[in-house]
């Protein structure tokens, strides 16, 4: 979080840059100069991450009375079982134990340190810290960083969640809903075409993770491009929609729509069926490698803007593939007729995943995507078709 590379290549000098900037304790992130002697205290801030949307705690730094990074940037001396403290100390104190990525960024000579803790938000609340079993949350506020959750509130903070995934459903809902309503706007209709809907969204939203007003310049940048395609095509006006903009696209008469929203939603919908002469016949046909490339240029865009809107917390991933049924399937020399009447595909993810591992989930999910619609295609022929539009695209 709250930086532009994958987590566990952050260095000493990304951590000293980072502390440059001065931004202050918050809701998601916190400065520590030393573990504090009292291991529950700590317990308890991580345990509030976990709680709430997540955070990064930041050891080896300063804090000053407006709770920004106070410099020298030099970090704390190097201790080798650092890690191994941190991670007793959540075993011991934290039911149930919360999950965390500790990354040890070591200055050239060897002898200082900065250590980053990345504390997901959690599905598995609430984390109860110490032997009176209290749950905590975090607040952002510097008077009262951490707030206790009596034991009486405790169905309220799983309320919490419940809500958070309520409000999940309507940004999904909504967005997928701007799609139709554009082509009614152009008497246009889907209807008989297969019409691919990605889609990443935090999976538990809880506020507004940017202004809506910064995401022009955040699709802009987050926009991926590649010999075979763009996804949100910086070429294409914005369409302001509630929370988010869209960007809608109908070069050479394909119709598709990316919309990106604060509150970290990135969708694309496109009619991916076209009538086709195969064979001497003509029937409604989807080739494989128009998915494909949908699916690398969506995932390394989704990637993109969650980087730059700092989001650390779980994600859903969804795949869904309407009016599927007797649609004819093409890979390279391949073909098949799919039986499925729609696709729907889910995985679970975070962006340090994205960041790290974005060739394995972009094979794993083609691979199943091919498989239910009837193709037969090797692990090996989807990695070299994988491998070729990843490098065409980053």
């Amino acid at each position: 979080m709250f930086f532009d590379k994958p987590f566990h290549h952050l260095t000493f000098q990304d951590v000293a840059e980072f502390c440059r900037r001065g931004l202050p304790e918050g809701k998601q992130l916190d400065y520590k100069y030393m573990l504090p002697k009292n291991h529950e205290k700590f317990a308890k801030t991580i345990a509030s991450f976990a709680n709430a949307m997540g955070g990064i705690i930041v050891v080896g730094v300063q804090d000053d009375k407006n709770d920004k990074p106070k410099p020298p940037f030099t970090g704390i001396p190097y201790h080798e079982k650092m890690r191994n403290s941190i991670e007793d100390i959540i075993q011991t104190h934290i039911d149930p134990i919360v999950f965390v990525d500790i990354n040890i960024c070591v200055n050239k000579p060897g002898d200082r340190m900065f250590v980053l803790i990345n504390i997901p938000q959690s599905n598995l609340t609430p984390h109860l810290v110490g032997k009176l079993k209290r749950a905590y949350i975090r607040t952002g506020q510097s008077s009262r960083p951490e707030t206790i959750v009596h034991p009486d509130k405790l169905p309220w903070l799983l309320d919490h969640r419940q809500k958070s995934e309520r409000l999940r459903h309507i940004l999904y809902d909504k967005a997928e809903s701007h799609f139709d309503n554009y082509l009614k706007t152009r008497a246009a209709s889907p209807a008989g075409e297969a019409v691919a809907t990605l889609s990443v969204v935090p999976l538990y939203p809880e506020e507004p993770l940017t202004d809506y007003k910064h995401l022009p310049a955040l699709i802009a940048d987050s926009s991926t491009r590649a010999p075979y395609g763009v996804m949100a095509d910086p070429q294409f006006p914005l369409l302001p929609v509630q929370d988010g903009a869209a960007v809608i696209s109908n070069k050479r008469g394909i119709l598709k729509m990316t919309e990106f929203n604060a509150y970290g939603l990135v969708m694309n919908k496109q009619i991916v069926s076209s009538e086709e002469m195969v064979n001497g016949h003509a029937a409604k046909t989807v080739r494989v490698e128009t998915l494909a490339q949908n699916l690398m240029l969506f995932l390394i865009t989704a990637r993109k803007f969650l980087e730059k809107i700092s989001f650390g917390g779980p994600l859903l991933f969804r795949f869904k593939m309407n009016n599927t049924r007797a649609l004819r399937v093409l890979l390279g020399g391949k073909q098949a007729t799919a039986l499925e009447d729609y696709l729907r595909l889910e995985r679970a993810l975070t962006l340090p995943q994205l960041q790290t591992s974005l060739p394995e989930i972009w094979e794993n999910i083609m691979h199943e995507t091919a498989w239910s619609l009837g193709l037969q295609a090797s692990e090996k022929e989807i990695r070299a078709l994988g491998e070729e539009l990843r490098k065409e695209a980053e």
